[in-house]
């Protein structure tokens, strides 16, 4: 049997344009895999738009696939200050099918990829307070 419920929910007026904007800075790309298909790719937060600096701004997003979005939301990958991905200790030790292998345990150690322009570039103390988070879960 079908149920529905009708509910009221809060949307960020501003998240397409952040979006459009970063997934352009980004050249249409991941940072962490390069994949080149806009339609599954998100503009990431570096600070949760619940931050009081979680700002709408192309210094504070990064242009990520699914996967990798997922993965940095919820701490399972990380972006050092100096660009660099790491991945969570666990998920490096754990076996498992070829999206685990290629899709994350291969990125570990690697850079992202960041804009041209310096002032679409990641912001370092953002970055800093992220990484600071993904190390302490």
């Amino acid at each position: 049997m079908k149920q529905y419920a009708e509910q009221v929910t809060r949307r960020r007026l501003h998240q397409p344009v952040f979006r459009a904007s970063v997934i352009r800075a980004y050249e249409t790309r991941c940072a962490v895999c390069h994949l080149h298909h806009g339609e599954l790719l998100d503009a990431a937060h570096i600070l949760p738009d619940s931050h009081e600096d979680g700002v709408p701004h192309v210094s504070n997003g990064l242009s990520l696939c699914k996967i990798h979005h997922a993965a940095y939301d919820q701490n399972l990958m990380g972006i050092r200050p100096d660009n660099v991905v790491e991945i969570n200790r666990d998920l490096l030790e754990e076996r498992d099918g070829p999206m685990l292998t290629y899709g994350l345990q291969q990125m570990h150690g690697g850079t992202i990829t960041v804009p041209r322009r310096k002032l679409e570039r990641p912001n370092p103390e953002a970055l800093a307070f992220r990484y600071d988070q993904f190390k302490a879960s």
